[in-house]
């Protein structure tokens, strides 16, 4: 097998990143410093989504990913984690319709069989509805995580394979084909809000060779000014993907 690059092409760097992945960290820190319940800060964390979605799309951002709910979160508080599932639904309840009008298209990549059947319809509902939409993908990340995406896929080579009765070929082209999100390219730019510096088993296999960014800045103050400053370190940088510098 021949190898050339380990990521799926070598892409011309734009001042604009055509994919931006987001982990939306600090809510609750957000209500804690201002003697508020932690569920402030989540409802507070759903308007700022709101405004980062019309701003990359007003920049001419292709593809928004926006890490919501890991696979890790089940553990914390029953209270917290029922707060959020309802948040969520209240979300997809009221957004899809404006993301339509915008001409955004709504993806929810995760293992959705741990939500209740309520979550399940309504993200079926805002998929179908904005199926043809064109401006802007926006993907949000429920029950997901790296290394769950990363299984699923083996999991698909594997049944594959028993299908067959001889071994599925594999190159990394065909492998991110089986990934959750192979209808996106991979990030561009990765966000991490909240002031911790990894990437907490969020898209592992494509963020290989994304610009990471970090930023102290809480997710619920998360504004025009705080994405315009990512998207400048963005641009001072040099991405080689493996070559010299020019």
């Amino acid at each position: 097998m021949s190898y050339t690059s380990s990521t799926v092409r070598v892409l011309d760097v734009a001042a604009v990143p055509r994919h931006i992945a987001i982990i939306m960290d600090g809510n609750g820190r957000w209500a804690t410093q201002r003697k508020l319940p932690r569920v402030a800060g989540h409802r507070k964390g759903v308007e700022a989504v709101r405004a980062v979605v019309k701003a990359c799309a007003r920049r001419g951002v292709e593809y928004l990913t926006l890490f919501a709910f890991s696979s890790e979160n089940w553990r914390r508080p029953s209270d917290e984690v029922s707060f959020l599932m309802r948040l969520f639904v209240s979300a997809l309840e009221r957004e899809t319709a404006r993301l339509h009008k915008n001409d955004i298209r709504l993806r929810v990549v995760g293992d959705l069989s741990m939500f209740d059947a309520r979550i399940q319809e309504l993200v079926k509902h805002g998929e179908a509805k904005t199926a043809h939409n064109t401006r802007m993908t926006l993907t949000i990340a429920a029950n997901y995580g790296g290394r769950w995406d990363i299984l699923q896929a083996v999991h698909q080579l594997l049944a594959q394979t028993a299908v067959d009765r001889h071994p599925v070929p594999v190159d990394e082209a065909s492998f991110t084909q089986l990934l959750a999100m192979a209808y996106a390219p991979e990030p561009d730019l990765f966000i991490r809000t909240g002031g911790e510096q990894r990437v907490s088993n969020f898209l592992l296999w494509q963020l290989a060779y994304t610009e990471l960014y970090f930023t102290d800045t809480f997710w619920p103050d998360f504004d025009d000014a705080a994405l315009d400053a990512a998207l400048a370190s963005y641009r001072s940088r040099e991405r080689r993907f493996g070559r010299a510098t020019a």
